[in-house]
């Protein structure tokens, strides 16, 4: 045995091995140790290999989803190693001590995961696999779930950003690429292969009909072919046609501006408190999954847009249509998932069910749409998907009993009347039942034993059970009873009339059981056969969810619909962050909502102001609402007027990535680089406190740099907020930039925080009063005030920092005066001998020090 697992494990490579033994699975060696750390189940031992015993866990067979769920959350794969013949072929195969041949017969990954206690029902789950190919790089993602496939035409600078994007549970690469957290063998990823291999599966002779893909994406379409049918062990996933997807068809957003602004996952990794929890009302998983899409890839084709700003609008305005909508929705089964269970060959009797039920309500909810008139472009396009499955949904509600079970191997999931002979066999079975019944009636009355049942196990199948006290008078030769067991309390025998019946119900089980098993393979045939259609119902189905329930939240939270144009304007009138306005409820409080309008004379805003007083916030709201806008939702504003983002930019707040080897202030210079790089006047940008990461001169040199190379080069519309006030002066040369801030008001030695966005200038930071606000120790605040006022008075008689930058072979003599001087009250500190000094020559070295210092 040991022989033929090790050779499993060979073939599992770096998967942990779960080997079939009778009930449970169990690992052994290194993988026991990982296993029974991970899941804090007991590590025992058995036998010896080298002279060592052998590590040894297990897990119940009828319990191992939950516990691969646990195993594929930490991160591992599971190789899965099962029986494949029966004890009795091994025997006939290879006499009475042949062991039960066994195979890999499935490698369970994060990115190929169907089950649904596996999955999360309101997340898609992602594979992508990244191809290059002259020069060229493309992405391939497949969410076999549901069979969604897409094809990414991306480049090397974009890359990060389109997996950023899909957010893949597993990516797979060639090996020696930077990007893959699965290696495979190049081979894998030749391209004249890919296509190949894409040609075969949809049986297509070209695959223009798709679409003109590059090299470098049929390079990625063949690894991840190659990698799903790798770990399906030859029974390869449900895909649809795939879907080429350009760079230029949605809007560009980075990594880092991903992170920065929530927009589906908090900067803790979780989904409550992102922009999509904040947004989310669907009720449906494939709502929910469709509308984390929408956000995290806002569109940029206008007309699109707008078609699904209408089918919004029109549930928005018609508050008894959504609510009907709703309610039919919450209603339906999943049947995206349940249909990539049945292809993945994993399907079972409930999920024929679901689709039964879910293309029945799909149906009725298509009669109901269609009788609105006029009706959006989008909903006209959508309803008819709803109603092509009649003869399905007539097959399944004729062949299925009402709620069909989740394991099929013991039957009764076909529906009496669909099959004659199979009724017949369960009434012959049924008899033989009551018959047997009838028996141990029979049996009471002959030998006086009121106590005596007939009963019935997997072992020794029906007999006839006695208290052992009884026993004596059946074990007599001419009792008719035969002796099978005896137990502690109770000894079993048979009879042959028992036997005989028993004989009877078994086999008429089995008979239906094959028949059923029949059926179960002929119904599953006919989903497949629709599964394309069935497919796009699963889509009208979420689309419609996402669309209700984005016009739920907008009535909810008194949201409008944004109006889009073609030039690069941003003007929004009472707007709101969805995510803070949300909390603010919770505690009973108002959010205060802001104006923001930007356009060719007023592109870049400079916004001043105190910490904590809201800059970071309407930074972010702004961007918040281009997502929702272009991903064709309602915005959380009393107006919106938007022309289109190409590429969404957001430095607001960075920490080390010490793992790259990178501090904050690195990280700060690296995302504002890639900025000024790749933003166009088609572009929005926040950028909030560039600078901040080093001494005050770098800092506002780089930042003054920065505002002047986003106004005449970028020319893209741009919030900067920071509270380098010199900056301000910018105005006077830079045409296109505005002057605002953030209110706030000292009041009896209290900061008072507004929120407010008003023009012009802050009068000064109030950063001692925040200080003073966060609990600061009042003599170490004093102190501070102190060094200000001190601080200030110097500004006052040299012009201060604003005056140098003015001229800059000025400013830099400024700067290097000021560093000659702590050079040389640095260098007269380090020279001190303290160790050979007298008190009185400490006292003397401190007062020049002190003397060196005042001037």
């Amino acid at each position: 045995m040991m022989a033929q697992y090790l050779a499993l494990k060979a073939e599992a490579e770096d998967c942990l091995l779960f080997y079939r033994m009778g009930d449970f699975f169990e690992l052994f060696f290194d993988d026991a140790h990982v296993a029974a750390a991970c899941l804090d189940i007991a590590l025992t031992a058995r036998g010896a290999h080298e002279g060592e015993k052998i590590p040894m866990c297990g897990v119940p067979a009828h319990a191992a989803e939950s516990y691969l769920a646990r195993l594929i959350k930490a991160g591992h794969r599971v190789a899965i190693a099962d029986q494949t013949e029966t004890p009795a072929e091994a025997k006939k195969r290879g006499g009475s001590k042949a062991l039960v041949a066994r195979g890999i017969v499935r490698v369970v990954t994060a990115g190929t995961l169907t089950e649904e206690a596996l999955l999360d029902s309101r997340t898609a789950n992602w594979c992508a696999s990244v191809g290059e190919a002259a020069g060229e790089v493309a992405i391939a993602a497949a969410d076999i779930s549901t069979g969604r496939f897409e094809i990414i035409d991306s480049s090397a600078a974009g890359l990060a950003a389109d997996l950023a994007r899909l957010a893949p549970a597993e990516t797979i690469a060639a090996e020696g690429s930077a990007q893959a957290t699965v290696a495979r063998p190049k081979a894998d990823f030749d391209s004249a292969r890919g296509e190949a291999r894409l040609k075969a599966l949809f049986g297509v002779a070209t695959l223009d009909g798709f679409g003109s893909f590059s090299r470098a994406a049929l390079a990625a379409a063949g690894g991840l072919v190659h990698y799903l049918d790798h770990t399906a062990r030859g029974s390869l996933p449900f895909l649809r046609p795939p879907r080429l997807m350009r760079a230029a068809e949605t809007m560009a957003i980075d990594r880092a501006t991903r992170e920065s602004l929530e927009l589906t996952l908090t900067a803790a990794g979780q989904r409550k408190g992102s922009l999509l929890d904040a947004v989310d009302r669907t009720v449906t998983g494939a709502g929910a999954r469709l509308l984390g899409q929408d956000i995290a890839a806002p569109l940029m084709d206008r007309a699109a847009i707008d078609e699904r700003l209408d089918l919004v609008a029109l549930f928005h305005d018609d508050a008894p249509l959504r609510e009907t909508l709703r309610a039919a929705l919450r209603a339906l089964p999943d049947i995206g998932r349940a249909l990539g269970r049945i292809a993945a060959g994993r399907g079972s009797p409930r999920d024929l069910g679901q689709l039964r039920d879910g293309l029945d309500g799909a149906w009725r909810l298509g009669e109901r749409l269609e009788r609105i008139d006029p009706a959006p472009a989008l909903l006209a396009h959508l309803a008819p998907r709803l109603r092509g499955h009649g003869a399905l949904i007539d097959l399944y509600a004729r062949a299925l009993v009402p709620a069909p079970p989740i394991d099929a191997g013991d039957g009764g999931y076909i529906a009496e009347g669909y099959d004659a002979a199979l009724d017949d066999l369960r009434a012959t079975g049924a008899g033989g039942r009551r018959a047997i019944a009838g028996l141990e009636a029979d049996y009471r009355a002959r030998t006086g034993i009121a106590a005596l049942k007939v009963r019935h196990n997997n072992v020794l199948g029906y007999h006839i059970e006695v208290p052992a006290r009884h026993a004596d008078a059946l074990m007599k030769p001419d009792s008719g009873f035969t002796h099978r067991q005896t137990l502690a309390g109770v000894v079993r025998f048979n009879a042959a009339d028992l036997h005989e019946a028993a004989l009877k119900v078994g086999q008429a089980g089995a008979h239906a059981l094959a028949a059923e098993a029949a059926h179960l393979e002929d119904l599953i045939e006919a989903a497949l056969q629709a599964r394309e259609a069935i497919a796009a119902t699963a889509d009208a189905l979420a689309r419609l969810d996402v669309a209700a329930a984005l016009a739920e939240r907008a009535v909810e939270g008194g949201w409008t619909r944004p109006d889009l144009v073609d030039h690069p304007c941003f003007e929004v009138e009472g707007g709101r962050h969805p995510v803070v306005e949300a909390a603010l409820a919770v505690r009973g409080e108002r959010f205060v909502a802001n104006d923001c309008r930007l356009s060719e004379d007023s592109r870049l805003w400079l916004v001043t102001g105190p910490n904590m007083g809201g800059k970071s916030t309407f930074l972010r709201q702004n961007a918040l609402i281009a997502v929702l806008a272009q991903g064709g939702g309602y915005v959380p504003a009393t107006a919106a007027r938007l022309g289109l983002v190409d590429r969404l930019f957001s430095r607001v707040g960075a920490s080390d990535n010490l793992a790259r080897g990178r501090s904050t202030f690195m990280v700060e210079m690296v995302e504002t680089a890639a900025i000024l790089a790749q933003a166009t006047p088609h572009s929005f940008v926040i950028l909030d406190e560039v600078g901040r990461g080093t001494s005050t001169y770098d800092g506002l040199a780089i930042a003054w740099a920065v505002v002047e190379a986003i106004h005449e080069d970028n020319r893209c519309r741009c919030l900067f907020a920071t509270h380098y006030h010199e900056l301000t002066r910018l105005a006077e040369r830079c045409d296109a930039l505005s002057l605002h801030h953030v209110r706030a008001r000292e009041w009896k030695g209290d900061l008072v925080l507004l929120h407010e966005v008003a023009d012009g200038p802050a009068d000064r930071s109030y950063g001692i009063a925040v200080a003073r606000l966060a609990g600061m120790p009042p003599a170490t605040v004093a102190r501070a005030k102190a060094v200000l006022d001190k601080l200030e008075a110097g500004r006052a008689k040299t012009g201060g920092l604003a005056a140098g930058l003015d001229d800059l072979p000025l400013f830099a003599a400024a700067v290097e005066a000021e560093e000659a001087h702590t050079d040389a009250l640095r260098d007269d500190l380090i020279a001190l001998d303290i160790d050979a000094m007298t008190p009185r020559d400490a006292l003397d070295a401190l007062y020049r020090l002190q003397a060196l210092a005042r001037e």
